[in-house]
């Protein structure tokens, strides 16, 4: 059976999460491909928030198994503290999580590594997350890095020791005054490290061809955005991982001749956190509303999130580049109240109008050309038909599909599960 993904097409934050709780329930596994803590899926149901960040998110479903895949870098602390927030709502985790013995650690200096780097940027970081994801990657392709597996093995803490002690001679060499106590931070590391091998680690890619086999259904949950990806990405603003659908097949050992549908997530505007070029970033009281309205704060960092029109230039990219096959557009209840709504269609690129994402798209090569779109007042929030939905959003709707060729299957007006309307 073949497997469906789910992927954000913007700079992240655009509703992953909460997309994939609601579609929890057609399926039996729901599998995390790539990312790890610097991701951070917001759910909210039953009047409570649940943020999640390395754990995929159908963990609130009976019926899923939920596994953590081989593409996925993991720190056990902040593991940890996810697993305890768990424990709170009495979740079965030991029975519905898996984890691939194929997914790296993030160990607590890489967390140091990350931060020193950082530093010794200046005015030119890229506005890591500092969870010391880019350090965990490059260990895992310069072969250096620490698994899951090997948490299973006798030596596995002289493995540790080695690669820990590599790490804070580096640290050293960046020169930069970074105060911390590795004695304190191994303490909750090791124990983190105790709660996580209480939990059941698989051979994730024989797992998922046996559920392929069985017919099983599964579901690809994907984090950050296309547009962070590291090689289709605003390079180097991006993430350390594959973000699009070709990290589905390397994150989680599945062929390419087994991916079925193709879900993208965006938002009816976009947003990016840290640093990185924004052709459409509004700096004036719309982007201000945006931001206030649809409450756009980072939900790993706390970090304010830049918001900005939405821009169909970038969107096509990305469709393209994953093959999309379904688009679900999240927050348009946060447009609500905008007497005009402004869509980026072309650039003006050195001078001459394009229609596709350019190699850079820095403000002093890329001009933004807008489509204007007459707005609504209606409060989205209590909607639950799309035959409730203002003619003007419709006309939105209407005018993205025939752009990107693409149905909108799904719109999102709150972040509730339940204020999801689902379009034919």
């Amino acid at each position: 059976m073949a497997v469906d993904l789910l992927l954000g097409l913007q700079w992240g934050d655009e509703g992953k999460g909460k997309i994939v709780d609601v579609l929890t329930q057609n399926y039996n596994i729901i599998a995390r491909f790539q990312g790890g803590p610097n991701a951070g899926h917001t759910l909210v149901f039953n009047g409570k928030k649940h943020v999640l960040h390395t754990i995929p998110s159908g963990i609130f479903h009976d019926n899923a198994i939920n596994l953590v895949g081989n593409g996925v870098v993991i720190d056990p602390v902040i593991f940890k503290g996810e697993l305890d927030k768990l424990d709170e709502h009495n979740i079965d985790y030991k029975k519905s999580l898996l984890i691939s013995r194929k997914a790296h650690i993030i160990l607590p200096t890489h967390r140091l590594l990350d931060a020193a780097s950082e530093a010794s940027k200046g005015k030119a970081k890229i506005g890591s997350t500092l969870k010391g994801i880019g350090p965990t990657y490059m260990d895992k392709t310069g072969r250096n890095g620490i698994r899951v597996g090997d948490l299973e093995l006798s030596d596995w803490k002289e493995r540790y020791r080695n690669l820990a002690d590599k790490h804070e001679s580096m640290i050293a060499y960046y020169d930069v005054d970074i105060e911390y106590d590795l004695k304190e931070l191994e303490d909750a590391f090791f124990k983190a490290i105790d709660v996580l091998k209480s939990l059941t680690f698989i051979d994730s890619e024989e797992y998922i061809y046996q559920a392929q086999k069985e017919g099983q259904s599964i579901l690809a949950e994907g984090a950050q955005g296309s547009l962070l990806d590291i090689d289709f990405g605003t390079y180097p603003f991006v993430t350390s991982s594959n973000t699009t659908a070709a990290g589905a097949c390397t994150g989680l050992g599945v062929a390419p001749n087994k991916i079925g549908d193709v879900f993208g997530i965006f938002k009816a505007y976009t947003t990016r956190v840290g640093s990185g070029p924004f052709p459409t970033e509004l700096f004036d009281e719309d982007g201000e509303t945006m931001g206030r309205v649809g409450n756009e704060f980072g939900a790993t960092t706390g970090r304010r999130r830049r918001c900005g029109w939405l821009d169909l230039v970038a969107l096509k990219y990305a469709c393209q580049v994953n093959g999309v096959t379904q688009l679900m557009m999240m927050k348009g209840d946060v447009l609500s109240g905008f007497k005009t709504l402004k869509v980026c269609t072309a650039y003006k690129y050195k001078g001459e109008e394009i229609a596709h994402l350019p190699y850079n798209i820095e403000p002093e090569n890329v001009e933004p050309i807008y489509t204007e779109f007459k707005g609504w007042n209606e409060d989205l929030t209590g909607m639950s038909e799309a035959s409730q939905l203002p003619s003007e959003l419709n006309d939105y709707i209407a005018f993205l599909e025939k752009e990107l060729e693409i149905p909108i299957t799904i719109v999102s007006v709150g972040p509730d599960r339940k204020q999801t309307i689902f379009r034919n």
